[in-house]
């Protein structure tokens, strides 16, 4: 299990509650945080196979 900080809780529970992939600038401009900063939580995210990313659009993965 990986270890989530708060900017990755606020990534996962931003991408569960939207049906519709969103890109890098959408997520950052609705946690509050840097495009830096969530851009590490997504690479994070995503090599931990949390989320999936298509057309530069991100969304969780189907677990």
């Amino acid at each position: 299990m990986v270890k989530l900080n708060k900017v990755d809780e606020l990534v996962v529970s931003t991408l569960k509650n939207t049906d519709k992939g969103l890109t890098l600038v959408e997520i950052s401009e609705k946690v509050g945080e840097s495009e830096k900063k969530v851009f590490k939580s997504l690479r994070k995210l995503f090599e931990n196979e949390m989320v999936i990313c298509q057309n530069r659009q991100y969304k969780l993965a189907k677990s």
